[in-house]
């Protein structure tokens, strides 16, 4: 990520924390589809992600682009956006991505947690080939595969996490479907204030064991974690745990490996 790219993803955040308008789950859905459409025409892209481009005049091409079709919070959010300079075109288009991830979040019912549910369904894509083959084939048409993302979630997760997840099979940008879950999984989460810790354990912790590694954890990182555990049994034992690029390797099948590799020399 460039410099230009740092700054105008932190002037872009500030912008969702300005008073004056309702940030709802309509503006992440106008966000995202603001964005799907500035990607899908190489014009328009051109044109507000030209980093030698007045800033105004961006904004007024945002505002009689998008004025009728989103909501005010989210032209407001996108003229922000395209005030920027940004390294790339590609990361404009992730930066208002992450606006409507981070609106998305703004608006999450209490009790609901927009991680989780992706986190489910992260794991349900993994274990089904076919179902992932249809989700991140390039040859698969962008409205299909938002018609069985709908038909696969709607009724069972809440509104937030079914818009997160049709835009990101829309617009995937290059990235696997599990890179993009457990990015969006990241974005919500840091917009909490909390990181996400995925615990990878040899068999089922228990609620207790559970309890006390996330306690460590938190002191360890400096910061409230939400636990995502994943069970497999190739560990032998112990654990591996990762916080973002961070890895913390205890498991057992880790260690005779490496005592192999001491003993081969």
């Amino acid at each position: 990520m460039g410099s230009a790219t740092r700054e105008a993803l932190a002037t872009s955040r500030a912008a969702l924390s300005v008073p004056g308008g309702t940030t709802d789950l309509a503006t992440g859905e106008s966000l995202f589809g603001a964005g799907r459409v500035i990607g899908s025409s190489s014009q328009l892209l051109s044109a507000l992600g030209d980093a030698s481009a007045d800033a105004a005049a961006k904004v007024t091409l945002v505002r009689a682009v998008f004025g009728a079709n989103v909501t005010p919070r989210a032209l407001d959010l996108l003229a922000a956006a395209v005030s920027e300079r940004w390294s790339s075109h590609d990361d404009l288009l992730a930066g208002i991505e992450e606006l409507g991830l981070r609106a998305s979040a703004l608006s999450t019912p209490a009790g609901t947690s927009i991680g989780g549910e992706l986190f489910a369904f992260g794991k349900t894509v993994s274990s089904d080939a076919e179902l992932e083959l249809a989700l991140a084939s390039k040859l698969g048409k962008p409205g299909a595969k938002a018609a069985l993302v709908e038909k696969l979630l709607e009724g069972k997760v809440s509104g937030q996490t079914l818009a997160i997840v049709r835009h990101l099979v829309q617009q995937p940008r290059g990235r696997r479907i599990g890179e993009l879950l457990r990015h969006a999984a990241a974005v919500v989460a840091d917009e909490s204030g909390t990181s996400i810790a995925t615990i990878t354990s040899a068999s089922v912790l228990t609620a207790d064991q559970l309890a006390r590694l996330q306690k460590n954890l938190q002191l360890r990182h400096g910061r409230a974690l939400t636990i995502n555990q994943v069970v497999d049994p190739e560990l032998v034992g112990g654990v591996r745990v990762q916080i973002g690029d961070l890895v913390i390797d205890g498991s057992i099948a880790t260690r005779l490996a490496d005592l192999r590799l001491q003993l081969a020399r």
